[in-house]
């Protein structure tokens, strides 16, 4: 007998913040068990960190337009503007 867990599609960004969101207003409606509110607050921790990895991937692949002294105009990293 084969015990193979089903692999879920990992997540969007927009789709983890939808679900957040509707874990939010679950919560904050107050009318779950103790048992759910513990599983969708976990649920939830995990989803603020999956987005926030994401978010500061993202930061770090920002490009900022940044005028030197003579008036070019050169991307630059996001994390490091000051670099050439």
């Amino acid at each position: 007998m084969s015990t193979k867990k089903t692999e879920q599609k990992p997540m969007t960004f927009e789709e983890a913040a939808a679900r957040l969101e509707e874990i939010v207003r679950a919560l904050e409606s107050g009318t779950l068990p103790l048992e759910e509110s513990l599983s969708l607050y976990e649920e939830g921790v995990r989803l603020v960190r999956d987005c926030s990895r994401e978010l500061n991937e993202a930061e770090q692949k920002v490009k900022v337009l940044q005028k030197t002294a003579e008036g070019e105009i050169h991307p630059v990293d996001f994390a490091a503007p000051d670099a050439e």
